[in-house]
C-alpha cells in the first residue's frame, strides 16, 4: 500500500471529497515518485496515472503493486472514459494554485465535474513535514553540499572568475547527485551586495569578499547553504557586518524548535539588524524539500509555528549597495526541543 496515497484518500474523506485532481508535478512525485508529464487522478474506484506514450514505460519501471495505480496512455481514453473517472462523485478537489482557468475549464468540460472544491494546499501541508525516507536525502544532499564546499574552498584562487568558481561547483556536483538544486550564486567584492547576483566573468581579487549559495539534489530532495568568505585578511567594517549576521544566525538557531513562531523569530532579529543600522529585507528562511523554496516561509509576513520534522534554512543577511553582502545559511531540521543542523561547514571567519 502507498501510505502516501492512502493519507490523502483519507484526508479527502475528512474534507468531504469523492474524488481528486492533482497537476503539480512536485506534488505527483511526492506521492508517486513519477518525474513525468501527466495527471494524477483519485476516484472512489482507483487511483489512474494519465500520460502519453513517450513516458509509459518509465512509469511502469517506477510503480509496484503497492502503489495501487493505473497507468493510461492519454491517446486511448475516450469521452465516455473521461465522463466515467468521476461518476456519481458530488466534490471533486483541484489545485487551485497551480493549474490555469483555461485548464480549469478543460477539467469541467471532460470530466463532468458538478462541483470542483479547491483543495487549499493540503499536499503541500504534508509534504512540510519529512518523513525518514525524505530526512534520509536531504541529509545526503546536505553532506555532499558541505564537501562540495570544502573542495571549492581549496580551488578559488584570485584572478578566477565568478562563472569559473559556479561552474566548478554544479560540475562537482553534477558528477556526484541528480544535480544543482538551484542556479549556483558566487559573488564577490561589490557583487556580494546583490542577495541574488548572478556569477559574472568578474575576477576575484586580493581583499575581495565572496558569497556563495549552492545546493544539490539527491533523489529529488534540495540542500541549501550559503557562505561568505575572504580572500586576505577582511577590513574591520566586514568583520562587524559579518559578526552580526553570524550572531544573529547563531540566535535564530537557537529558537528554531516546534512551537516556534516564524513571524516571532523573524521580527527579533529584524530588530537587532535596526538597532545597529541595517534591515533585514529577505525572509530569514524558508522550507526545503522536493522544491528549494517551499512553506513554511520563516518572515514577519506569515505567522506559522515550525514543527517536528520541517527542513527549514536560517539565512539573515546584511547587504550595503556597492559595496559588499553578508549572508550566512543553514539547512535544518526542526525537533521538539531544538533544530539540527543538516549543513556544518565552518562559519567563522573563512580566509583563503
Amino acid at each position: 500500500m502507498n501510505l502516501k496515497l492512502q493519507w490523502l484518500k483519507n484526508k479527502m474523506l475528512s474534507l468531504n471529497l469523492q474524488g481528486m485532481i492533482i497537476s503539480n508535478p512536485t506534488n505527483i512525485k511526492y506521492l508517486t515518485n513519477i518525474e513525468a508529464e501527466g495527471t494524477l487522478i483519485i476516484t472512489p474506484k482507483e487511483n489512474i496515472y494519465i500520460t502519453d506514450g513517450r513516458y509509459i514505460e518509465y512509469v511502469h519501471s517506477i510503480l509496484t503493486l503497492f502503489d495501487e495505480i493505473i497507468v493510461y496512455n492519454v491517446n486511448d481514453i475516450s469521452k465516455e472514459d473521461y465522463e466515467n473517472f468521476f461518476m456519481f462523485c458530488e466534490n471533486i478537489g483541484f489545485e487551485e494554485n497551480y493549474i490555469s482557468y483555461a485548464t480549469y475549464k478543460e477539467y469541467i468540460r471532460k470530466f463532468k465535474i458538478n462541483n470542483f472544491v479547491e483543495t487549499e494546499h493540503i499536499i503541500e501541508k504534508q509534504r512540510m513535514i519529512k518523513d525518514e525516507e525524505e530526512l534520509s536525502n536531504i541529509i545526503k544532499a546536505c553532506n555532499i553540499t558541505d564537501e562540495c564546499f570544502k573542495y571549492i574552498i581549496s580551488y578559488i584562487k584570485p584572478g578566477m572568475t565568478e562563472k569559473q568558481i559556479a561552474k566548478e561547483i554544479d560540475e562537482y556536483y553534477t558528477e556526484r547527485t541528480d544535480g544543482i538544486s538551484f542556479e549556483t550564486i558566487v559573488a564577490s567584492g561589490e557583487n556580494s551586495s546583490k542577495p541574488h547576483a548572478v556569477p559574472s566573468n568578474r575576477k576575484i581579487q586580493n581583499q575581495d569578499i565572496i558569497t556563495i549559495d549552492m545546493g544539490c539534489k539527491v533523489n529529488g530532495y534540495c540542500s541549501d547553504m550559503t557562505r561568505t568568505i575572504f580572500v586576505g585578511e577582511p577590513t574591520e567594517e566586514m568583520k562587524k557586518v559579518y559578526d552580526l549576521v553570524l550572531n544573529n544566525q547563531k540566535f535564530a538557531l537557537d529558537q528554531y524548535k516546534e512551537g516556534c513562531s516564524t513571524r516571532q523569530v523573524t521580527k527579533l532579529v529584524e530588530n537587532d539588524f535596526k538597532l545597529n543600522g541595517h534591515d533585514l529585507i529577505h525572509s530569514l528562511g524558508h522550507g526545503v524539500g522536493l522544491e528549494i523554496h517551499e512553506p513554511p516561509y520563516i518572515s514577519y509576513r506569515n505567522d506559522a509555528q515550525l514543527k517536528e520534522n520541517m527542513v527549514v534554512t536560517d539565512e539573515p543577511g546584511i547587504y550595503i549597495p556597492g559595496k559588499f553582502g553578508v549572508r550566512i545559511e543553514d539547512t535544518v531540521q526542526i525537533t521538539k526541543f531544538g533544530c539540527i543542523s543538516l549543513t556544518k561547514s565552518e562559519k567563522n571567519y573563512i580566509i583563503i
